[in-house]
């Protein structure tokens, strides 16, 4: 498969799943615009690879979406990425909490693939991929917020699928379990803190949710999104894919 002569744009580009994401596309032949809130972060990136080109964004702000796509011009295939995890109990999730995991996870992803698809309704090929979470599909304790923020994610993409089908355009999510990132990193951390638990005590408590007994790796979902983007993907649309070692 190869993605020469495609353009991309991946959010949450500057670290963790967004970058391995980006430069699995680039490495299929795409040029990828890698967008993120820290310019630094997104440079060192870019360095990584030749195909690769920075541009700042805050995908809460509307206004700041249609800049990156002015900039990016128009890219054929959208991933939505950007993402942000908090944890707290029910009882202990304040409402500036709950407003932040749902803007950068759910309004940030809308106003992504809402302006993707309005550059891509008439093109003869589109892909719009949100990146969500095994969140999306179920409960865990102590994330109601940004478990709730997924499962909008799910739903955004499978209405948003519905509206797009007689286009050339499909729309879908990929619902990665842990992942070994740095966020899953913080989580680690936060367990250590709350818990006294070793760090590699932490890690294994979090592999415990996959059947596997594994975190998953980035390059397992960026092998996902390839999938979608290659031939014989036109069918798969409006679909939450889990990528999580069997959990359910």
């Amino acid at each position: 498969m190869t993605l020469a002569g495609r353009s991309a744009l991946v959010t949450g580009g500057g670290s963790g799943l967004g970058a391995e994401l980006a430069r699995g596309l680039a490495d299929a032949g795409a040029t990828v615009w890698i967008a993120g809130r820290r310019m630094a972060a997104l440079e060192r990136v870019a360095e990584s690879h030749p195909a690769l080109c920075p541009v700042q964004c805050d995908v809460t702000d509307p206004a700041a979406v249609r800049a990156m796509f002015e900039a990016a011009g128009d890219p054929q295939i959208v991933v939505a990425n950007a993402g942000a995890a908090e944890s707290a109990p029910l009882h202990r999730t304040s409402d500036d909490l709950w407003q932040h995991m749902l803007a950068v996870n759910l309004t940030g992803v809308f106003h992504v693939l809402r302006e993707g698809y309005s550059r891509l309704r008439q093109a003869e090929w589109g892909r719009l991929i949100a990146v969500a979470s095994t969140a999306g599909l179920k409960g865990y304790p102590y994330v109601t917020a940004y478990t709730a923020a997924k499962h909008g994610v799910v739903g955004l993409v499978r209405a948003a699928a519905l509206e797009t089908a007689r286009t050339k355009v499909t729309v879908n999510a990929l619902c990665p379990g842990f992942l070994d990132t740095e966020m899953t990193d913080r989580s680690v951390a936060n367990i250590v803190e709350k818990t006294g638990m070793s760090p590699d005590d932490a890690r294994a408590e979090l592999a415990k949710n996959s059947p596997q007994k594994r975190l998953i790796r980035p390059a397992e979902v960026t092998a996902a999104a390839l999938w979608l983007c290659g031939p014989g993907s036109e069918g798969i649309t409006g679909q939450a894919i889990s990528i999580s070692g069997g959990e359910t």
